[in-house]
C-alpha cells in the first residue's frame, strides 16, 4: 500500500474564490480609509478646522459633503459588485478603480500628512495593488483548441 497518510491534526486548505478574495480586498481597504480620515480628526486643529467650515483647503459645502460621499461609495459597493458581476466585466471594474484609487489615496497626503497618514496610504496602495493583480491574473478557461490531443 502506498497511500500518503495525512496527520491527524492536520487543517484542510480552503480553496477561496477569487470574488471573494476581491471582496475581502476591498473590505480592508474600505477599513483603513475610514480609520485613517477619522484618527486625522485626532490631530491638533482639526476640529476647529471642521468647526469653521473647512477640510483641508475645501469648504465644507452640500457638493464637497456629496463627493466625500461619493468618493467612500464607490469602493464601499465593489466588496458586493465583485462577487456579484459577471468575470469580464467584474475584473475590468476592479483593474479600473483601483488603479483610479492609488492616486486619489496619494492626494490624501498632500499638506500635513503624519505617520497614521502614510502607513495607511501605503497599505491601501498594496492592496490597492494586489486588487490589481488578482483582477489581471483572473483564471480563464482553457479551450478545447488549446488542448493537445494526440491519438
Amino acid at each position: 500500500m502506498n497511500a500518503q497518510k495525512t496527520p491527524q491534526n492536520a487543517l484542510e486548505d480552503i480553496k477561496v474564490s477569487l470574488k471573494l478574495k476581491l471582496a475581502a480586498l476591498w473590505a480592508s481597504f474600505m477599513f483603513l480609509y475610514i480609520y485613517v480620515d477619522y484618527f486625522a480628526l485626532y490631530m491638533p486643529g482639526k476640529i476647529e478646522d471642521i468647526l469653521k467650515g473647512k477640510v483641508f483647503v475645501f469648504d465644507i459645502t452640500q457638493g464637497f459633503l456629496l463627493a466625500a460621499l461619493a468618493s467612500v461609495t464607490i469602493p464601499a459597493l465593489m466588496i458586493f459588485l465583485s462577487v456579484a458581476l459577471p468575470a469580464k466585466v467584474n475584473r475590468w471594474a476592479n483593474i479600473i478603480i483601483a488603479v483610479v484609487y492609488i492616486p486619489y489615496t496619494l492626494f490624501n497626503l498632500a499638506g500635513e500628512a503624519w505617520m497614521h497618514m502614510v502607513f495607511g496610504a501605503v497599505a491601501e496602495v498594496v492592496l490597492l495593488c494586489v486588487i490589481i493583480r488578482y483582477s489581471w491574473k483572473w483564471p480563464r478557461f482553457k479551450t478545447f483548441n488549446s488542448i493537445n490531443l494526440r491519438h
